[in-house]
């Protein structure tokens, strides 16, 4: 996670042997089946559905077996009353089937697994997102923040009737006045000696906790993050177990609430608010493992820094943040196979045949089609990728095989980075799988409109995307400004030097005419000199050092400024930070498409998953066009190369790969559950092309009105 000091990456000016060698087969024509494979490229489909699996494979399958069955999937058309009692109903089903105890110690009947639990735990979004989010809530959130806040004492209390589901619990961390803002929350719970108990308030309305998972209805429990005071000293917020309701529902005295109600989506979910008027609790209530307070009101910390401690307690948080990574991904998966299925049997506005008869043409023959689907699938490919190295650094730092306070800081910034690419991405990718299937999309019955709706709040889960962001480029800056003060005189000089040199040389727009004149009017030459992998890796980490140095020097000495005009300053600023943070994130995601190549074998399933890579990697480099333009990166003549490049090769050569590229994702009709995605839609299409042949044969077709027969 550190920024190479140094002056910019250049991209290449002469074409590297891969590219200059490459030999591939040619574009298919257009006579080609709409299913079928160039015979010179063929994809491993079992090898590579087991390869995104990834580690916890086994997990997955498990998980997703029981997805397949019909007692976990969505009703659609239910209401909201009977979808939260569905969904409560299948969470007793999951303890039945010991499938919630993968994380948790083995001493509670679990093993300990960190890294399968989140896997099996992605794969609950092909029965119903409600059930995913509702069992995160019970068992990832509220049962995670006992484990990793609480000590033994909290364990041996509470984590059975977690575990078993005698106590469904709340998360009560978010309130309606402070979101993200968690350091800044007003619930309160101050220490009184003379009872030892600690007594819980929300001071005003806006401290209410709000959106909580279980609060509505189910919850018997709450892990409530407040304000802790002890002989008049705030020491910052720390958790608490609650108790909210009694056995029969009603709330307890003190604590009161209201339903959210209809939301946009995952309706299944009872979310709540909760608020607390002199709700007492006892002092071993406290989970006490980064704060203890004694039996007379004097606190201790293993952490002495109030700041250091609480970034660490949210930080054993981090879980929630990696699964709905991975949930985005499986959810983008599903769309685009549906997607991809129907386009590959749909067939719209009549093309020359070579009989010279009139039929109709497969949607994914369409160029336009093949952009809206393939780029997505070559980002979907990306992500999956991505997802599995995090997850590997996860369970590193979980398991203690990686835990050193680098490894957790490392965690957290890839979470803050690959999370936001991932849930946006999401929902870009399932409202592009909607409107490539047109009408059909749009019903129920094909599921993408749905799936939409519940994942359009994964974006404010577990942290507010554009934070998560800010938080990624305050990282990336904290490493540069480390770089630079670990440099020596000599260094600083020509590291600063270069950085003007290189701005001068850019501005004079000297790189963009040797490159104009290197190209001279050939595309090819353009693009061989941008589409080979070292040179992709120069253009998209040379944006990151670029974007992260020119924020860093703009801030250069605001440490030294008042207050009020050194945040200034960051705000004026703050638009660029994230762009930057962006880009750091779509690198990560290029590089572990990019290792993940090396991983593959067969050589035709590499040559043909290289082609996606490069559509990703070469797409983001059109996205950012103009930044690379405007910065004297690349020409105009070889940005437009890039552009002719995805529409003339990569895309016609990808087209005939995408069922089995979206085969590979191993999904069955039962986790599907399309009406589209069935073959369906081909009967259909082979029955009207049967009925016109029929009448061509027998001579009864009726003439056109501008038939020169007529």
């Amino acid at each position: 996670m550190t920024v190479t000091l140094g002056t910019s990456a250049k991209p290449a000016d002469e074409p590297t042997a891969e590219a200059a060698t490459e030999a591939l087969p040619a574009a298919p024509g257009p006579d080609a089946h709409p299913g079928a494979t160039d015979p010179q490229v063929r994809i491993d489909v079992p090898w590579l559905t087991e390869y995104l699996l990834g580690r916890w494979a086994e997990d997955r399958k498990v998980a997703r077996a029981g997805m397949r069955e019909e007692r976990y999937h969505r009703i659609p058309g239910q209401t909201m009353a009977e979808h939260r009692e569905r969904v409560t109903g299948q969470l007793h089903q999951l303890v039945a089937d010991d499938a919630v105890h993968r994380a948790f110690p083995a001493r509670f009947g679990g093993r300990d697994d960190h890294g399968g639990n989140i896997a099996a735990f992605e794969e609950l979004l092909l029965g119903d997102p409600s059930l995913q989010i509702k069992s995160g809530v019970q068992w990832g959130l509220f049962g995670a923040a006992i484990l990793h806040l609480g000590t033994e004492r909290n364990h041996d209390e509470f984590l059975p009737g977690v575990l078993d589901l005698t106590i469904p619990g709340a998360f009560a961390m978010t309130e309606t006045g402070h979101g993200s803002d968690v350091a800044a929350c007003a619930t309160t719970a101050t220490y009184d000696p003379a009872t030892q108990e600690f007594v819980l308030d929300t001071p005003f309305r806006a401290a209410w906790k709000d959106y909580l998972g279980n609060a509505a209805r189910d919850g018997r429990a709450a892990v409530v993050f407040a304000r802790l005071i002890t002989l008049g000293v705030d020491h910052g917020v720390h958790a608490l177990y609650v108790p909210i309701r009694d056995a029969d529902g009603a709330f307890l005295p003190g604590v009161g609430g209201e339903d959210n109600g209809l939301k946009g989506g995952l309706n299944g979910i009872d979310n709540g608010r909760l608020h607390f008027t002199e709700v007492r609790v006892p002092r071993t209530n406290l989970l006490n493992r980064y704060g203890d307070v004694a039996e007379d009101g004097t606190y201790s910390s293993p952490i002495a820094s109030p700041g250091r401690r609480f970034f660490t307690m949210l930080g054993t948080l981090v879980q929630g943040r990696v699964s709905l990574d991975g949930s985005a991904v499986l959810a983008s998966k599903v769309g685009l196979t549906i997607a991809v299925r129907y386009a590959n049997e749909r067939r719209q506005f009549a093309g020359a045949a070579a009989d010279g008869t009139a039929d109709e043409v497969v949607l994914l023959d369409y160029q336009r089609h093949q952009r809206r689907l393939l780029t997505r699938l070559a980002t979907t490919y990306a992500m999956s990728f991505a997802h599995e190295r995090f997850l590997d650094k996860f369970d590193a730092v979980f398991s203690g095989a990686a835990d050193t306070d680098a490894d957790r800081q490392d965690l957290e910034t890839l979470a803050a980075a690959l999370k936001p690419l991932s849930t946006w991405g999401a929902l870009d990718i399932l409202q592009e799988c909607r409107e490539a299937c047109g009408g059909a999309g749009f019903l129920a019955e094909n599921r993408i409109a749905q799936l939409r709706a519940d994942l359009d709040v994964y974006v404010t889960f577990e942290g507010d995307n554009t934070v998560l962001l800010q938080l990624v480029a305050k990282r990336l800056l904290g490493d540069f400004s480390a770089k630079l003060r670990g440099a020596d005189r000599a260094d600083l000089t020509q590291f600063l030097a270069g950085q003007v040199g290189d701005a001068a040389l850019h501005r004079m727009g000297v790189r963009k005419i040797v490159q104009a004149v290197t190209d001279a009017g050939s595309t090819a030459r353009a693009v061989g000199r941008v589409r080979d992998e070292s040179s992709q890796r120069q253009l998209l980490t040379d944006r990151v050092h670029t974007m992260v140095s020119e924020v860093a020097l703009r801030l250069r000495g605001a440490s030294k400024l008042p207050p009020a005009e050194a945040a200034a300053l960051f705000n004026r600023n703050q638009d660029a930070l994230i762009e930057a943070a962006r880009a750091h994130a779509e690198l990560l995601q290029w590089e572990s498409f990019t290792d993940a190549l090396a991983g593959i074998p067969d050589e035709s399933t590499r040559h043909a998953l290289t082609w996606l890579r490069d559509l990703f990697g070469l797409g983001l480099i059109e996205t950012h066009a103009a930044w690379y333009l405007a910065h004297g990166r690349l020409s105009a003549f070889r940005t437009l190369g890039i552009t002719d490049y995805i529409d003339g090769r990569l895309l016609p050569r990808l087209r005939p790969l995408a069922a089995p590229l979206t085969d590979a994702f191993g999904l069955e009709p039962e986790h599907l559950r399309a009406a589209v995605a069935t073959g369906a839609e081909g009967v259909r299409q082979d029955e009207a092309r049967a009925y016109y042949a029929a009448q061509r044969a027998a001579g009864t077709a009726p003439t056109p009105e501008k038939s020169p027969k007529r």
